[in-house]
């Protein structure tokens, strides 16, 4: 494409040179340097030294005595004839040439058209990448598949069983279809796959054209909308004739909620191009001229976006909704994902699946190439557990920046902050199990204590919400106990925000405040809390706003009562963990259980035991500098 970008403009800078040329007079710049002016002629012509001149219209070409050609031009002189003859000038005369153009100035001529018109199709061809010529920007950018090498299948595709079983049935409609139309059903219009970015729709998508057998084309939404008015409708229009020649076949959309928004809340209302391209795309789906056997696969992450009347059975007749993988599906796409790389026998799939809940196949497609990264660059030959559990603290907390200078009072702060969440967590009930406790920065925080559900769970009750209200007010608490309130930073930031919002969905959506009972407040819970006036814009009067600020205001004392009790009783330990931490920057939380409940202390490091117990004064004695967590 360069290549052809670079010859365009030589092309066009070779015909401004030429139209340069054309416009300098080329007639009289040939005999340029022969020309004398008419008086210097007269007055050769007097003193007898003109020997021969033609005249050709006002143009006398004459010779010299000497032999010097030369070239004049003459005004309308009616005596001049007369004035040669006197001097024995031998005169011939000759008509105007009237030349018939060259194709060269054919060309010239019509050198300013020929250019705009090249200029014209150049950046046509530019806006619309290419293809279809200058005229060709209505045409179906929707590409047909053939993926003979590096073909996915749906063995390729794990964690997403029942949209598996969904789209398989699709496949297997195409590929006999009188199994399903003997009972009298009708294959289905559309599919629309919903769910969070990185679930593998898009995956799915490749399977479904890698099993199908039959044409495969694929889009993105946000092809069909251009600039020019009317181009997104022709575009449907000629996608779905390329699906009525290769019929049966399969068009899948990405994205479309790029072209699928409801209608109406655009600034350009009906005229709107891409309410125009989503009119087109309804009417194409299910309208009078139905396109039996074509069949529309599309996807997205945002289905409260789309229009209703996109989404009616007819047009999309089933929604498939790929969520994110519990524990068996996140094994399975390890399985699939660590096949490509090469790996010790001793890792257990199953123990990494089971420490990243939450994770959607994208994020472990990453975890694993994150290992394979870190283990290539330590020039190991095969990844090993160490490389995992680095690669999942990388990717869950962010890269570690031991690089950052932190004084010592600072590390101090940190770990007592990050031992008071640790020793909270420990004493509720309710917590989850503590997988690591560090003090090396990591991503944005300058400590981390980092739980994991022993399973995944999909709700959670009101015993588990408190409990995490108190974990979260356990860093703000321990600085509060060891430094005193004039020494309390701003590192608990993120916590008391965290904490904010977990009480703002206890009382506005799960309805588990006593005093406003089981009613949803508000539809979009950050909307409603920017001020007063929007409360009232959702529903709310002001005595029920001031009620939930209160209920809010409750949850939030109670977590941080019940941390402060937690940490008063179990001060011993909290200095116990500080100092660990210290010592050791990080510990797991087999390591935290042993050194609090049976005062074990991690191997080869029987050092800390024998500290001087004065250690203890000395670190509640030191002023800290507020340090905010990014």
């Amino acid at each position: 494409m360069n290549l052809k970008n670079l010859a365009m403009w030589a092309v066009i800078v070779f015909l401004t040179i030429g139209l340069y040329n054309m416009f300098k007079n080329p007639e009289n710049s040939i005999n340029k340097k022969d020309a004398i002016i008419f008086s210097d002629f007269l007055t050769e012509v007097e003193n007898g030294r003109v020997v021969e001149v033609q005249i050709q219209g006002n143009n006398i070409y004459g010779i010299l005595s000497n032999g010097t050609k030369f070239s004049t031009y003459s005004p309308s002189d009616p005596n001049l004839i007369e004035k040669l003859t006197d001097k024995g000038v031998s005169i011939s005369a000759a008509p105007i040439e009237e030349k018939m153009p060259s194709l060269f100035g054919v060309l010239l001529s019509w050198f300013p058209m020929l250019l705009l018109i090249a200029v014209w199709i150049f950046f046509m061809r530019q806006m619309q990448g290419g293809k279809g010529g200058a005229m060709g920007f209505g045409r179906s950018k929707a590409k047909m598949m053939n993926e003979l090498k590096g073909k996915v299948t749906f063995n390729d595709v794990a964690g997403v069983e029942e949209a598996k079983e969904e789209v398989e049935e699709v496949v297997e409609f195409l590929k006999d279809p009188k199994k399903f139309s003997r009972l009298g059903g009708k294959i289905p219009r559309g599919c629309l796959l919903v769910g969070p970015p990185g679930t593998g729709k898009t995956l799915l998508a490749r399977a479904i054209a890698g099993e199908a057998g039959v044409p495969f084309f694929t889009i993105s939404g946000s092809d069909f909308v251009e600039m020019f008015v009317g181009v997104g409708a022709s575009r449907v229009r000629d996608m779905f004739e390329q699906g009525k020649k290769h019929s049966p076949c399969i068009i899948f959309i990405d994205e479309i909620d790029a072209v699928g928004r409801s209608r109406g809340a655009g600034l350009g209302g009906g005229n709107d191009e891409r309410e125009q391209t989503l009119n087109q795309l309804l009417v194409e789906m299910d309208g009078f001229d139905t396109n039996e056997g074509v069949i529309i696969i599309a996807a997205t992450n945002r289905p409260d976006v789309l229009d209703p009347a996109l989404l009616r059975p007819g047009r999309f007749d089933r929604q498939v909704v790929v969520s994110l993988p519990d524990i068996i599906g996140r094994e399975k796409i390890l399985k699939v994902h660590a096949k490509k790389i090469s790996m010790t026998p001793d890792i257990n799939l199953r123990t990494v699946a089971r420490g990243t809940p939450g994770f959607s196949g994208a994020d472990l497609a990453n975890l694993v190439n994150e290992a394979a990264l870190l283990a290539a660059r330590k020039n190991k030959r095969v990844v090993t557990h160490m490389e995992f559990e680095e690669a999942k603290d990388k990717v869950m907390m962010g890269a570690e920046r031991r690089s950052m200078v932190m004084t010592e009072e600072e590390k101090k702060l940190t770990a007592y902050h990050e031992a008071g969440h640790a020793i909270v967590t420990i004493n509720e009930k309710a917590a989850y199990p503590i997988h690591k406790a560090t003090i090396i920065p990591r991503g944005r925080a300058l400590g981390m204590v980092m739980q994991l559900p022993e399973r995944d769970e999909l709700s959670q009750t009101r015993e588990q919400l408190h409990a995490q209200m108190a974990i979260a007010m356990g860093g703000r608490v321990a600085e509060e106990i060891i430094f005193g309130d004039e020494k309390v930073t701003t590192g608990a930031s993120s916590d008391i925000e965290q904490a904010t919002k977990r009480a703002r969905a206890m009382v506005m959506k799960a309805g588990l405040s006593k005093e406003l009972g089981p009613v949803a407040y508000g539809e979009n819970e950050e909307e409603v809390f920017l001020g007063r006036s929007v409360a009232r814009q959702q529903n709310m009067s002001e005595e029920t706003a001031k009620k939930v600020d209160i209920e809010i205001r409750k949850i939030v004392d109670k977590g941080y009562e019940r941390a402060k009790k937690i940490l008063k009783e179990k001060i011993d330990d909290l200095h116990k963990l500080a100092k660990a931490l210290l010592t050791y920057e990080t510990l797991t939380g087999d390591e935290i259980e042993n050194l609090i409940n049976k005062n074990i202390y991690p191997a080869n490091k029987e050092d800390l035991k024998t500290e001087d117990d004065n250690q203890d004064s000395a670190l509640g004695t030191i002023g800290l500098k507020p340090k905010i967590v990014h």
